[in-house]
């Protein structure tokens, strides 16, 4: 095996404007956002959805799923906080836990469409595969801030993986070369993305609100597995993260919720039917 030799850290921050300093963690973010809100337009566009109901949505949507990300994040790490309230609003370095953003956008969501008549389970169908490609590029975020990595392993295993010498170089962490699950919930989360916007086209395969609630489905399973890899998460007890016990009731709750509907209401409209006015 070739000698490797091991790199400074890439530079959390991307450049300066000013006295302000630009974080490559936020350029990520903002990224994910903008290109999520296109294609959420795209999409509504062909179901009946304005495209002004989508941007005054994510004007709410947005800034309280980064205060409820940072803010379930902090919960579960208060007793750290608690000792530094000064550090709470620093979210530029890391530690927003991505469950809390899912909550507090979902619950804009549900009220911004009930007020405006819009059925919620069509909104959420056209958003949801967006949301996953957003968390998918958002890890990158984490893996320049060296967050959300996993397990020490060994530089040969890193190799194997073929890896670039970059992404090698950036999970040498604490003086130890580590699992780069940041990488592996990406692939995840893209791949999950291409699935559900080739499926949805499937004409009488997604009822609507299925579409939300694969999504829903596909990134908890994968989460379940990629937190079980991770040393920087929160830990509800012992080893079980709280992020897996989340997953676990989404997982099992979208599951029965598709199989109840199913049952419940046989004249369910197809996703490609368009938007109704009877919401269920």
């Amino acid at each position: 095996m070739e000698e490797f030799i091991i790199l400074a850290a890439l530079n959390p921050i991307a450049f300066n404007l000013g006295a302000i300093q630009v974080h490559w963690y936020g350029i990520f973010i903002a990224s994910a956002v903008m290109i999520a809100v296109f294609l959420s337009v795209k999409e509504g566009q062909k179901r009946g959805i304005l495209a002004d109901n989508i941007y005054d949505m994510i004007l709410w949507a947005l800034p309280v799923a980064i205060i409820s990300a940072r803010i379930y994040y902090v919960i579960f790490q208060w007793s750290y906080y608690s000792q530094h309230l000064d550090e709470i609003i620093k979210i530029w370095d890391g530690g927003i836990a991505i469950y809390g953003a899912l909550i507090g956008s979902g619950l804009v969501v549900f009220m911004y469409c009930r007020n405006k008549f819009i059925p919620v389970w069509l909104m959420l169908d056209i958003i949801s595969p967006t949301v996953i490609m957003g968390q998918g590029i958002g890890r990158w975020g984490n893996f320049m801030n060296q967050e959300a990595f996993g397990k020490v392993t060994s530089l040969t295993f890193l190799q194997h993986l073929h890896l670039p010498p970059f992404i090698i170089n950036q999970m040498f962490i604490q003086g130890f070369y580590r699992q780069p699950t940041f990488l592996y919930e990406s692939l995840w989360d893209l791949l999950g993305f291409v699935l559900l916007i080739n499926l949805r086209h499937i004409d009488k395969f997604f009822k609507r609100g299925e579409v939300a609630l694969s999504y829903v489905i596909w990134y908890s399973f994968g989460r379940f597995f990629v937190e079980g890899m991770r040393t920087d998460s929160l830990v509800a007890f012992g080893d079980i993260r709280v992020s897996q016990i989340l997953s676990i009731f989404l997982f099992l709750g979208a599951i029965i919720i598709i199989i109840y509907r199913r049952k419940k209401y046989s004249d369910l409209p197809f996703y490609l039917d368009g938007r109704a006015i009877k919401n269920k």
